[in-house]
């Protein structure tokens, strides 16, 4: 693979002013937006779009995620979309010419009731009829597979087994979105940074444009790839989306020497961990109970979970911590994503993802440029259309498929 820089893309310091016109405009510039732009060109020949960003390139969620990423969901329609960008994620450090560190060190699930025990041997079950690697491990083979954890019986949460889906792994999130956007410059597609859009511009029942404190900019299409503001930029087209908005905390602790060799998630308590590339034990809790825009969670949530990480991780106890933040994610009431034409004309939205979002980036940006192109969904993404909401279709993946992350 040539030409694999680590370092931050000198290109981002550039800010163009927008141009008055483009034929697809995209709201964030994360990594969904990014991964969007990157397929429009690629796949659709589509190259004078662009990526708006009210701060900076994917310093959103994007540099506030669990940098996992898995396809072992329960339900068929989620196992589809998941699995597809598990395989795109395969080869894009190739395909990008960038080493973002994608590393493919498995996951486990873990259960702690017998309740936990039987829902992760239907999902095993699941996913092996849909192609997707995954195993069930009794406790002393989650202890082989992990040898730092506790499968003790004299814990809250004692572990009485998991799933293990060898494929899964971690990438660097931040790397991601610079190599994606490396590829979004080469083909052309304007990267506009500090530029925040303030509404959509609606005539006769169709999008027109977008209102940005840089100035108004006319658009054929326009794609909202905002995680966590998606609902108010939709509100002023006149479209109300079905989310909610949540914080959703992360930590990291100091480096340490590898000691950690997967990732391990409890769906029970809703705490993961893993080990980063230069040593922090990333370590992060479920979604906040209750609405909000702040990037900042409630204290009580990251401290009983992370009580539960240094029972399950004893050696964790003596680990000191460098950093915490807090992103926000949009949350359906089936907790599964959006990803679908509007009532507007020409407006599509991507949204809902709540802690999919990141091992989803390019599945959703395949799948929404697909459907920004071609005005009609791809197989993939059919399923997560609005529609489902009117209709009763949804896919419930709530506590089905352990997706605390």
């Amino acid at each position: 693979m040539a030409d694999m820089l680590p370092e931050h893309p000198d290109f981002l310091w550039h800010n163009p002013e927008p141009k008055s016109s483009y034929d697809v405009v995209i709201v964030g510039g994360g990594g969904h937006g990014l991964a969007t732009a990157y397929y429009l060109a690629k796949n659709h020949g589509i190259t004078n779009v662009a990526v708006l960003e009210k701060g900076w390139l994917a310093g959103g969620n994007m540099a506030r995620n669990t940098t996992i990423i898995r396809s072992n969901y329960l339900w068929d329609e989620s196992a589809g979309i998941y699995e597809h960008s598990l395989k795109l994620w395969e080869g894009l450090p190739e395909e990008l010419e960038y080493d973002f560190l994608f590393s493919q060190r498995g996951c486990l699930n873990l259960d702690h009731t017998l309740q936990d025990v039987r829902d992760s041997k239907r999902r095993v079950n699941a996913n092996q009829l849909n192609g997707v690697d995954a195993e069930w491990l009794d406790p002393q083979q989650v202890k082989e597979v992990c040898p730092i954890i506790n499968i003790g019986d004299d814990i809250r949460y004692p572990v009485m087994g998991g799933t293990y889906q060898p494929r899964a792994g971690i990438a660097k999130h931040d790397h991601v979105a610079w190599a994606l956007a490396r590829k979004c410059d080469e083909f052309g597609i304007d990267l506009i940074q500090n530029c925040e859009v303030q509404g959509i511009d609606v005539v006769n029942g169709k999008a027109v444009g977008v209102r940005t404190n840089r100035g108004n900019i006319s658009a054929g299409k326009v794609a909202l790839a905002a995680a966590g503001s998606s609902s108010p930029i939709a509100e002023s087209a006149g479209v109300k989306l079905p989310v909610q908005s949540h914080p959703l905390q992360a930590l990291v602790s100091e480096l340490f020497e590898p000691v950690h060799p997967t990732v391990v998630m409890s769906n029970h308590v809703h705490v993961y961990v893993s080990q980063a590339h230069k040593g922090e034990l990333v370590m992060g809790a479920g979604v906040d109970s209750y609405v909000g825009y702040g990037q900042r969670g409630a204290f009580h949530v990251i401290e009983e979970q992370m009580a539960a990480a240094v029972e399950l991780f004893p050696i964790f106890s003596r680990a000191h911590l460098l950093r915490t933040w807090g992103g926000i994610v949009d949350v359906t009431l089936d907790a599964s994503p959006i990803i679908s034409k509007s009532e507007v004309d020409q407006l599509y939205v991507n949204c809902g993802w709540g802690t999919g979002g990141f091992k989803g980036t390019p599945a959703a940006g395949y799948t929404f440029a697909h459907t920004i192109a071609n005005d009609e969904p791809h197989p993939l993404n059919a399923p997560f259309s609005l529609e489902r909401f009117e209709t009763g279709h949804l896919i419930d993946e709530h506590g089905a498929a352990a997706v605390a992350h």
